[in-house]
């Protein structure tokens, strides 16, 4: 018992240090993808693919160690306080999952906004260099076309930006608070009761107050349909 309890505290000490490093190159992953987004020059393919390999090698080590928890959770008499600590590393490990291909797919999005706008810039430069000063109405239009398509773009991803911070923060502020209402809970075993109680309670009067509007309305469709 004593062998399982220390080998489960050395992998949740593991775990929580894979989490913090995750946590840490996701941030600068995303800082990346902003610099990208306002046209910052931010390296090359190698560094985009060095950090996205570096991410997915801590994800795959996290999700060995979270096998590893749930191996020696199954091999002990475990406490309910344990299995709630298992499954919230696998909550986070989800959640830092999702980010990530959240942020990728982003990034994705972003480079090749990025590499259209090179490609029409190289055009129009190539255009003028030509010694051509008056393009056609075609060519204007179909520049006009990409421009429009460019901004629109623009706005796009600004607002996927916008949205990914508020998240961000709101998953913050939601994992402090559920961490703890787990903490209070497991102090105060009765304060579950109690919640439990009112929710039950909540819906029952939720339950007489539809029947009750149902009979009301029953009955004002008969007393109309009398006269």
């Amino acid at each position: 018992m004593e062998d399982s309890e220390s080998g489960w505290e050395e992998l949740r000490k593991e775990a929580r240090k894979l989490e913090g490093d995750l946590d840490v190159k996701l941030s600068s992953y995303a800082k990346l993808g902003g610099m990208l987004s306002h046209g910052g020059d931010v390296g090359g393919d190698g560094s985009w693919k060095s950090m996205e390999m570096e991410i997915e090698s801590l994800l795959e080590k996290l999700l060995d160690i979270n096998d590893s928890m749930s191996r020696c959770v199954a091999a002990a008499t475990s406490t309910t306080s344990v299995t709630q600590k298992l499954a919230r590393h696998r909550d986070i490990l989800h959640e830092f999952t999702q980010e990530f291909r959240r942020t990728r797919n982003n990034i994705s999005s972003m480079r090749e906004h990025a590499e259209l706008l090179t490609s029409v810039r190289n055009d129009i430069s190539e255009y003028k260099a030509s010694g051509s000063l008056s393009p056609g109405p075609s060519l204007l239009r179909e520049r006009g076309a990409i421009h429009g398509n460019i901004a629109q773009m623009d706005e796009v991803i600004n607002i996927a930006q916008t949205t990914k911070g508020a998240l961000g923060a709101q998953r913050s502020t939601f994992m402090e608070i559920q961490g703890k209402v787990k903490q209070l809970g497991d102090r105060f075993p009765a304060i579950r009761g109690v919640l439990g109680a009112i929710r039950r309670k909540k819906s029952r009067d939720t339950l007489i107050l539809a029947g009750v509007i149902t009979g009301c309305t029953l009955f004002l469709i008969i007393y109309w349909l009398s006269k």
